[in-house]
């Protein structure tokens, strides 16, 4: 007879009837239900869940998590059906599937709600780990592992840990988990609380933890900051490297918090005083100083004058005879260098420096040992289409135009005459310090050649004297004035009034022709006008024999004062 305490089989059935709502067995199949362990022998147990015959379960599927412990006769418990019966006649229970169906209702809603999962590491699949989450099994990825790589996982197997549900399909049994974003998730927290204690300009105590080639990343205290290379100090550091080292304790200030990306950037050198103070009254314009050559690029070079305080040398600026050449090839890194202070502008925290500024302007120098007549000798540095390029005492050039190069003779013959590398003579006709320009002359050496005092003083403009025709071009007439007087030219258009007498074949070398000193080239050499002669003795007629008013004609008077200069 059945009591309370103990209930019959139809008892238990009816009140599992009135629990599934009177499901028939072929309704138990795939479903979660409760029974009651009959008894337990031989490791595993036997549950009554109201069908036509027992299931059972191993022990071990009890036992999965630590302080599960062996269920008893009558207690109750959760199984999942297989199948009502077996080729045994048994029903076909499972703990493991009861508890996977119900982790899978509680994980849905847990995933629905974004909430947090606790599950432990068992295994290594390709790829990544497999998760228990209490009876569903998951993947970990190995790049959600943590938020750095992690070489060794041993230390986090099986062991009760958080994890962030990133997708799950029940359907296809899919669950993917991180614990990275666990992490990130609680170090943002973390990294929040820490940055709303800290604050600007405030000076904190930090390990290094990281270097590259732009700055190193300090620890605060479990929140990182960057300390960049440029802030390290007001000298010019080449690599971070150089000023710090991994694992070091550095003193930095606080310099910006930006709250929206929770970026915190560090600074050393704000704990120095500013060399910047006071640059432009220690160093004034013209200034000159002693420096170091710090780094050197293709417009310039950096000149360190003190720690922290760096000038720019201008390529333009490197030297006054070495043009459009790269400064590497006029200075060396860690080369000693004096240099003149050109500009200063504190606010930009700029120097300009000048390195040819230093030294004396070569062509003044030269001007001071070189005036002008004196004479110089160099090498042929280059021949061009209007002169010679000649290289002289302190690495400067003279150029030798090409009507200076030799008497009697075209330019383009004179340049002829001489080739590169060549060692020659010449006097200083002309040195323009400001323009830089040394102007020289080769043909005032030879013998016979006009100088400044035989061509200004001897010969005088408006003068007429007699020439000798040296050489007869298709230009005009080379003459000279006596036997050993100056060399000049006669122009074609200056040989007569008449075109026909404009003629230089009417000529031959040797002829004496009465010319007009007309003026001097900038060598001086004279030049001569039978033109100019002619038509001043007109106008010298004209007013020595009368007008028009005495009726004679302008023949007339010509012809008597031809005649008056015959007799």
């Amino acid at each position: 007879m059945a009591t309370a305490a103990n209930p019959t089989r139809a008892d238990f059935e009816a009140m599992l009837n009135e629990q599934l709502g009177g499901a028939d067995e072929g309704g138990f199949e795939g479903r979660v239900v409760k029974g009651t362990v009959t008894s337990v022998e031989n490791g595993f147990a036997l549950i009554d869940v109201g069908l036509k015959s027992e299931g059972r379960v191993d022990l071990k599927e009890f036992m999965r998590g630590e302080g599960d412990e062996a269920p008893k006769t009558g207690d109750e418990v959760e199984v999942y059906v297989d199948r009502v019966e077996n080729a045994d006649g048994e029903a076909m229970l499972s703990r493991d599937r009861a508890r996977r169906e119900a982790a899978w209702d509680k994980l849905e809603s847990e995933f629905g709600e974004g909430k947090r999962v606790e599950g432990r590491i068992f295994g290594r699949v390709k790829g990544g780990f497999t998760v228990d989450l209490d009876g569903a099994v998951a993947f970990l990825p190995g790049s959600q592992v943590d938020i750095r790589p992690v070489r060794d996982v041993t230390p986090l197997m099986d062991m009760a840990q958080p994890f962030q549900i990133l997708k799950m399909d029940r359907r296809r049994g899919n669950i993917v988990v991180s614990r990275r974003a666990v992490l990130e998730e609680t170090r943002a927290e973390q990294r929040s609380e820490l940055i709303d204690k800290l604050s600007e300009n405030e000076v904190i105590d930090g390990v290094v933890k990281n270097i590259t080639d732009y700055g190193a990343f300090v620890d605060l205290g479990g929140i990182d900051g960057l300390l960049h290379v440029t802030d390290m100090s007001y000298k010019r550091v080449n690599h971070p490297s150089e000023m710090i080292e991994i694992g070091q304790t550095v003193t930095v200030q606080i310099i910006r918090i930006n709250e929206d990306t929770q970026r915190i950037s560090l600074g050393m050198k704000q704990l120095e005083s500013d060399p910047w103070d006071g640059v432009s009254a220690k160093y004034p314009v013209g200034m000159k100083l002693t420096g170091t050559v710090t780094n050197i690029t293709e417009y310039g070079a950096f000149v360190e004058i003190e720690p922290g305080i760096e000038g720019l040398v201008h390529v333009s600026e490197m030297s006054w005879t070495k043009k459009n050449v790269h400064p590497g090839k006029i200075v060396s890194t860690s080369q000693e260098v004096e240099v003149m202070v050109l500009e200063v502008d504190s606010e930009k925290r700029r120097i300009s420096l000048g390195l040819k500024q230093a030294q004396r302007n070569p062509w003044e120098e030269f001007a001071d040992k070189h005036p002008v007549g004196s004479k110089v000798e160099g090498e042929v540095k280059n021949a061009t289409e209007f002169g010679l390029f000649i290289g002289l005492d302190g690495d400067v050039d003279g150029m030798v135009h090409m009507s200076d190069i030799a008497w009697g003779i075209s330019g383009e013959d004179a340049l002829a005459l001489h080739r590169k590398g060549e060692q020659v003579e010449a006097v200083v006709l002309d040195v323009d310090t400001d323009k830089e320009r040394i102007s020289l002359g080769m043909k005032q050496l030879e013998k016979g050649a006009p100088t400044e005092a035989g061509a200004s003083g001897s010969l005088r403009r408006g003068e007429t004297v007699t020439v000798t025709v040296l050489e007869v071009r298709d230009g005009g007439l080379e003459v000279q004035v006596g036997e050993d007087g100056a060399t000049g030219f006669i122009k074609r258009s200056d040989l007569g009034r008449d075109r026909d007498e404009q003629r230089p074949d009417r000529f031959q070398v040797g002829n004496k022709v009465d010319a007009m000193v007309t003026g001097f080239d900038r060598s001086k050499k004279p030049n001569f006008s039978i033109k100019a002669r002619q038509i001043a003795e007109e106008k010298e007629a004209v007013a020595q024999f009368g007008s028009s008013d005495s009726g004679a004609s302008l023949g007339d008077i010509l012809g008597e004062a031809l005649k008056k200069k015959e007799d």
